[in-house]
Order: structure tokens, then C-alpha cells, then sequence
């Protein structure tokens, strides 16, 4: 389910049992994200948060002509707060994976998907006959969604990547000094966590209990609000937002003192997580002097690295978020 029009409350209850038993999901997957972007470009350009900074060139290129790129998918996913489960797959790791799942989801779970789907939009011809399972209607659903994804989200999917690697740094940094409740109070600055209940603003009044089978926490890059995927006899998934961690601001007036002007250019530069080579090119150094720079900051605990093959991918940890916050107040 997604925030559209926000009117009412998504109240989510703990038990002790469910406290003991949230988990992070690695990070975004290509499947989820693909599904949730077509429906992000499917609902009003004025409804949800304001547009993901870099965001809004992808918007305007890929909805003009979203029709052609998603094909069958636009059968299945609506304008409103609804989405098939056997769509969005959350244990899937890459593309084919998802993909075969959904092909190799059951016909009970498809035919549940698509009878609440009717409550919402009219059935279209082809959804009939994945109703019915018609020889090839799964193999139209593979391919279109393999071909947006292709067509629409490759060319971007190492920011993506990127935004969900930052997202666990500061998730799972959260969680070490300060624990569930600072985790979930820190969700995102629209989510009230009182103990023990979680408020979301969502379009309709709903009260979930996890039945002592924990959460499961999914970062989205094009997520608008929440969804809230309960699984039965497992944890219940809730995507959030992606932190949004990237607001371009100048850090090297007010640090330069304190860090030394390249080292503060270098700080104020992984608002947007970037290897060692992209900090060089941003800052105008050579990738020895970035590495120096980055390795610095990370003993000073205002950055995290993580090997990624054969590079390594920099991000601000929570205390460098709040360095640079301040001077941006300061500025």
C-alpha cells in the first residue's frame, strides 16, 4: 500500500517478540524498484513528497512515454494505493531471480493479487488470461518487465545501489548507538514512533499487529510514502524512503578551518555517496590525495567505506551528516 492523498493513520503495533526480530534488507532490488517506479510515474505529479533530488530529468524522460517502456505492467498496477503482491518478489536479489519468481508464483497468489486489483481498475483483456493462466501471459509479464527495466532504470541503477549502501551505513549505525527505538524513531522525520506503536500517515485508517513475527525493512529509491506488505507466516515488509542525504550545499567556508578546505570539500561532496575516484573528480584532486582525505575522515568517524569488487564506495556516517547540517545552518 502507498501514501497518495494523506488523510488517516497506518498504526503498526510491537510486541516484545517483534522488537527482537526487525531486520534490514541488504538494500533496493531491481525488481521492487521497478515495480514501485511505474507506479510512481502512474500516480499525480503533485501527490507525495517532494520529487527525489535528480530525479526529476528521469521522470519527465520515462513517463512521456511510459506506455511503450512498461507494456503489460500498467495492467497490473494502478494509480491508487494498491499493489499485486506476486509483483514486487522482497527476497529476490537480482533481476532474473525476481523474475522467476514471479513466472513461478502460484496461481492462488496471482488470482488473489489480480481480484483486489479489479476493485480498483477494470481487467484488461491480457490479465484475464493471466487469471486464467493462458499459455504465454506470464512470458509477456517477463519481458516487459525485463525491457523497462532495461530501458528505464539500468543506466541509473548504480545510484540506486549507491543511496541503499548509505541507507544501511546510517540504518544500521542508528541501530548500534541507539537501538530499536532510535531506529525506528529515525525512519523518516514524517513517521511517529511511540512505544510501541508505529504512526505513518497513510491514505486510509489501518492498524496492523505483527503477530510477533518482527519487520522486515526495505529501502526504496522511488517509493513515494510507505507500503506495507504483510506475508503470511513471515515477517511483515514495510519500504520506506531511502535516506535523502544528497541537498547540495558548501561546506568549505565554515570547515576549512576546522578540516582543512580540501578535507572539508571532500566531507560536503559525499552528501552523495561516490568511490574514490568520483570524490576526485568532484573535488579536482587525484585519487591518491581522495583516498587520503577519506581515510582521514573515516578515523575521525565521519565516514564509512564499503568494498564494492573492486572499488570502494565512501558515505557519510550520522556524525558526519550532522557536521555538515550544521554548516549548512551556519551558512
Amino acid at each position: 500500500m502507498f501514501c497518495g492523498n494523506i488523510c488517516y493513520v497506518l498504526r503498526i503495533h510491537f510486541t516484545p517478540a517483534d522488537l527482537r526480530q526487525i531486520t534490514l534488507a541488504p538494500g533496493p532490488t531491481p525488481l521492487w524498484e521497478t515495480v514501485v517506479s511505474v507506479h510512481r510515474l502512474r500516480v499525480p505529479a503533485t501527490v507525495g513528497p517532494q520529487l527525489r533530488f535528480g530525479l526529476e530529468s528521469w521522470e519527465r524522460e520515462v513517463r512521456g512515454s511510459l506506455r511503450a517502456r512498461a507494456g503489460v505492467m500498467l495492467d497490473l498496477i494502478p494509480r491508487e494505493d494498491f499493489l499485486p503482491g506476486f509483483l514486487l518478489q522482497p527476497s529476490a536479489g537480482d533481476l532474473a531471480e525476481g523474475l522467476d519468481l514471479v513466472m513461478h508464483a502460484s496461481n492462488a497468489q496471482i488470482s488473489a493479487g489480480l481480484r483486489l486489483l479489479a476493485t480498483h481498475q477494470e481487467a484488461s483483456r491480457w490479465s484475464q488470461e493471466l487469471a486464467a493462466d493462458a499459455p504465454g501471459a506470464r512470458e509477456v509479464l517477463r519481458r516487459d518487465l525485463k525491457r523497462y527495466f532495461t530501458s528505464s532504470l539500468a543506466s541509473r541503477w548504480p545510484r540506486v545501489q549507491a543511496g541503499g549502501v548509505a541507507d544501511r551505513a546510517l540504518r544500521s549505525e542508528t541501530l548500534l548507538r541507539g537501538g530499536v527505538d532510535a531506529l525506528l524513531a529515525t525512519l523518516v522525520p514524517q513517521w511517529s514512533w511511540q512505544e510501541p506503536t508505529l504512526h505513518i500517515p497513510f491514505p486510509r485508517p489501518w492498524d496492523v499487529d505483527l503477530g510477533g513475527r518482527g519487520l522486515l525493512l526495505v529501502p526504496s529509491y522511488f517509493i513515494l510514502g510507505a507500503l506495507l506488505m504483510p506475508r503470511p507466516g513471515k515477517s511483515t515488509v514495510l519500504a520506506y524512503p531511502v535516506y535523502r542525504g544528497d541537498q547540495p550545499t558548501c561546506a568549505t567556508d565554515t570547515l576549512g578551518p576546522l578540516l582543512g578546505r580540501t578535507r572539508a570539500a571532500v566531507l560536503a561532496v559525499l552528501r552523495a555517496p561516490a568511490t574514490t575516484t568520483a570524490v576526485a573528480e568532484r573535488v579536482g584532486v587525484s585519487i591518491a590525495s581522495a583516498s587520503q582525505h577519506a581515510t582521514v575522515l573515516r578515523g575521525a568517524g565521519l565516514v564509512s567505506t564499503t568494498r564494492m569488487g573492486g572499488a570502494v564506495l565512501h558515505v557519510l556516517t550520522p556524525l558526519g551528516s550532522a557536521l555538515l547540517q550544521g554548516d549548512a545552518t551556519a551558512t
